[in-house]
């Protein structure tokens, strides 16, 4: 199974269940794993049939500031569905950390499979 990655997207978003974390942006850090034939691009090198990744980085990036929410297994679920819908992925791993979260550790996250292949 061929992947296009993206490692550490970070996004500026409100993100929490906290007041005063309704009130502030914080960073999250999102990584994909996205099942894609990448055969068809390497062999014509021809970028109609690549995934890209800087369309997939931006068009979620929107999707995620768009409005404050309150749990980053949302923003996991969110993510996982727009790039299936809107990108005809099939299979798809969203990890979404959240550093600074718990002030004892590095970051905090999860991490989803959606799709088969």
């Amino acid at each position: 199974m061929d992947k296009v990655l993206i490692r550490e997207l970070k996004v500026e978003t409100v993100i929490g269940i906290y007041e005063w974390e309704k009130k502030i942006h914080q960073t999250l850090l999102i990584d994909l794993d996205m099942a894609w034939d990448n055969k068809p691009a390497a062999a014509s090198d021809d970028y109609q049939y690549a995934l890209c990744y800087e369309t997939v980085s931006n068009k979620l990036t929107a999707l995620i500031t768009e409005k404050p929410i309150e749990l980053i297994e949302t923003v996991a679920e969110m993510v996982a569905q727009y790039v299936m819908d809107e990108f005809n992925v099939l299979w798809v791993k969203v990890a979404v950390m959240k550093p600074g979260a718990i002030p004892t550790a590095k970051s905090v996250g999860v991490v989803i499979e959606r799709g088969h292949i």
